[in-house]
Order: C-alpha cells, then structure tokens, then sequence
C-alpha cells in the first residue's frame, strides 16, 4: 500500500469520515476545538497549527512548491486538500519559535546553533500543546492502522514543511511506544529519527503481588493489564501495600488537612457550576503569577471544554473553616470501560497556602477517585521524585526528533544515545526507591 499527504489549517477533515476512539481526552476532538477557538493554538500563541492529512493511494498528491515565509509562520503554497476521500491518518504539526508548553527540553541544542550563528527556529513540533501526557499523535480512521508506511507518508510532509520554512529541526514529543515501534524501520534514513526516553511516575490501580507489573510504561510497551483484576478496594488497601514507615508518613500527611480546618471534596462533569470555574481558574493563575508569567490557557478554554467535553473532567476543592474554596486541582479521566482508563491529574493552584494540601487535592485524592471509578492507572503530571515515594511507578516516556542540519546531527545523535543511558539508570535508581513492601515490588522494566 502506497499513501500520500496533503497540508490543511483548519479542523474540517474531523467530520469528513468516521474516526476511531482517541486514547486520551487530549486527542479528543473537543479537547482541539477548545485549543483552536481560544487561541491557545494560533499565531498569537506561537503554536502555528497545520495537520498532515494521510491518504491511500490513488490521489493526486499535488505538492507545490511552498515559499518560505517564516515572517508570517507559514508557508504559503502548501499542499492542500478538498477531499477527504481515502482518509485514512491525520497527525499534527506545528511550526514554533519557542519551547513553551512541550516539557521535553532541546534548549541546549538551541544554544549550540546560537555558538555558531546557525538559527534553530523555526522549528516543527507534533505535540498535544501544554499537555505531558504519553499517548497516540496521529487520528487514525475506523478500520485504519498505524504502519511504517503512513509514518513515511507523514515524514515526506514534515520534511517537505521543514525545507519552505526553514525549521531546523521536527520532535514528536510524548509519543505511544507502539507508535515509536512503527516508526522504526525508517530509524537509519537520513536525517535520521532520534530517540529519546524520559521518565515519568504512574499510579497502578493493581496490587502488585499479581499481575500489575505488567504495565510499567503507560501507553507504551506492554498494555496488558487490565482494570478490575487485584484492583483496591479504597484507600486504605492501597496503603497495605507500603512499607509501615511509608504508610505512617502518608496518614499523618493526610491527617493534617483536618488539623488545619480544611475540607476537600471532588465535583464531576456538570455538577461543576460556573462558580467553580471561575475559583479554579484564579488558583490555576496563581501557580503561574508566582513565577511572573501569564497562564497557557485562556478562562474561556475550560468554559468551553466544561461544556463539550464534561464527562472527562474531575474537580477536587479544599475549602477552609469558613467554607470558601482556596485551592483546585482539575483532573481529566478516561471512560472506565476503556482499556487501560487512566485518571490524569493536569492543573492545580492554591489561594493560600497549607502543609500538606498539594499532595491531598493532587495526588491522595486523585488516587481515591481512581479506585473509586475502577481506573487501572493515574498519571498525576510530569516530574517529580515526591510522586515516587507516594506510589507511583518510575515510567518510560519517549520522544523522536529529525535533525536537518547535517554539521549537528552527528552530535545531537550522540546525545541522544548517552541520555537514554542516563535515563534507563534514573529509573532504576527511582525504581529501588519506590516505597511498597517487598511482596508488592514490581519488576524493573527498563
């Protein structure tokens, strides 16, 4: 089977055909509707959107020759569609100046080009924006699979962006290891696709005595665990499968919220009022107005996803003794019939701050709402050893990164290969920290 690309701006191709069920809510798209009509994707935001569309031959591929016009951060003849006939992959590219809102850093690599008077922007990234969460980056259509060839069709186009903007460099960041294995056969063509590995902490819905060391790395190599097998029975049963010293630390934790006159409770799809919104998004400004900067996402981005997109959404408040709401923590959760659900804990803030009150309204509670649902994992973020010594899991992420640039390639490829080294050694190193007794240890993965 032979593919073909074409070039689109705009979401249209999403009501064309039939598509299947994306892994995440990020991939959702009402998650990407919300992005686009508040500007969080755009110009102004410097996430200059283009989707790649994939088709199967026959098509006329009608690739023009596209100018470049990085002034405007787009190339103007790209070669567009008006069919959709034959649809069968979309993946997301966007043309950046910058490195915001990707949590997979090349700030380095952009320092060598500066040395040399060489630019390093613009530069192409396939991406959920702002948003570290492992999963699929391609829209595949029912009946459709990811295949080397799709990727090969998806890379001409990549590379064809590359050549009429002049962008250095192409990083699919984030990516489902299934998606990688597809992808490498075409590992060694030139420029070459880089690897890089990551590491990132997972919360097992599974009692480890049985088969939940199946699953050390969400959404990537080994998918077998399934929800509902040795899975906890609340909060407390979780905690036996800690060290007693672990377990005392993490009750104690939790007995401060009450000694400190807070409450928490949870709200979920509608149920989370207006009022809410408005409280959550002053504490989610907060977080960011600390560091002097402004918010990644609009008020009128979680409006809109409050609306289209409620049955993935989880609200935790703390409340204080006189009842008003001075921290929130919103989570995004899969729907529990899926296979591998996963909670996932994405934004939090606080008015006031209290001992403790991150891990209850981030960690402990998106862990009782986890149980609570029968979602097998919880990814609450990136970073962070304070997530290990919790309970949650050291987790391989991955990246793939394309270098036009043949003077650095050699060099950024030798990067690549020391920093999965050091990456495979931090999470063994994570790995013999993690707190559970030795009956529920799970195997070390790589």
């Amino acid at each position: 089977m032979t593919y073909s690309y074409a070039l689109t701006q705009d979401l249209t191709w999403q009501s064309a055909i039939s598509w299947q069920q994306p892994d995440t809510p990020f991939m959702s798209y009402a998650y990407w509707q919300a992005l686009t009509d508040t500007g969080a994707i755009g110009q102004q935001s410097g996430w200059v959107p283009l989707y790649v569309l994939i088709y199967k031959n026959p098509r006329h591929n009608d690739n023009g020759d596209a100018s470049n016009n990085y002034q405007d951060n787009l190339p103007q003849n790209l070669p567009k569609t008006d069919t959709f006939e034959n649809l069968v992959a979309v993946m997301p590219l966007f043309i950046k100046g910058h490195h915001q809102g990707e949590y997979v850093f090349d700030h380095a690599w952009a320092e060598a080009y500066a040395r040399y008077e060489t630019d390093y922007y613009p530069r192409l990234v396939t991406a959920v924006p702002y948003t570290p969460v492992s999963g699929q980056r391609f829209w595949l259509a029912k009946g459709a699979a990811l295949t080397t060839e799709i990727w090969q069709a998806a890379i001409a186009a990549i590379d064809e962006v590359a050549k009429q903007t002049g962008a250095s460099s192409w990083h699919g960041l984030f990516m489902q290891h299934q998606q990688i294995t597809a992808a490498k056969p075409l590992s060694l063509m030139s420029p070459q696709l880089l690897e890089r590995q990551g590491c990132q902490f997972l919360w097992h819905n599974q009692k480890l005595t049985a088969a939940a060391d199946n699953h050390t790395d969400n959404n990537t190599e080994d998918t077998s665990a399934v929800q509902g097998i040795n899975s906890f029975l609340d909060f407390d049963d979780f905690l036996t499968t800690l060290t007693a010293k672990k377990r005392k630390n993490i009750r104690a934790e939790r007995k401060k919220i009450a000694k400190q006159k807070l409450t928490c409770r949870i709200k979920t799809g509608h149920d989370i009022g207006s009022d809410d919104w408005d409280i959550f998004y002053q504490c989610y400004a907060m977080t960011y107005a600390v560091r002097g900067r402004r918010p990644y996402l609009s008020a009128e981005f979680f409006e809109q996803i409050a609306q289209s997109m409620p049955e993935h959404l989880m609200l935790a408040q703390a409340l204080d003794e006189g009842g008003d709401i001075i921290a929130s923590s919103l989570f995004f959760y899969d729907d529990p019939k899926q296979k591998n659900a996963t909670l996932y804990g994405r934004y939090w803030g606080c008015l006031e701050e209290y001992d403790s009150l991150h891990f209850e309204l981030c960690y402990y509670l998106g862990i009782e709402f986890a149980i609570d649902k029968g979602l097998a994992y919880f990814d609450p973020g990136t970073q962070g050893e304070h997530k290990l010594i919790r309970g949650f899991v050291p987790t391989k992420t991955h990246s793939l990164h394309r270098i036009y640039d043949p003077r650095f390639e050699p060099a950024i490829a030798n990067f690549c290969a020391e920093d999965r080294h050091y990456m495979q050694q931090y999470r063994q190193q994570a790995h013999e920290a993690l707190p559970f007794n030795i009956d529920n240890m799970p195997a070390f993965k790589g």
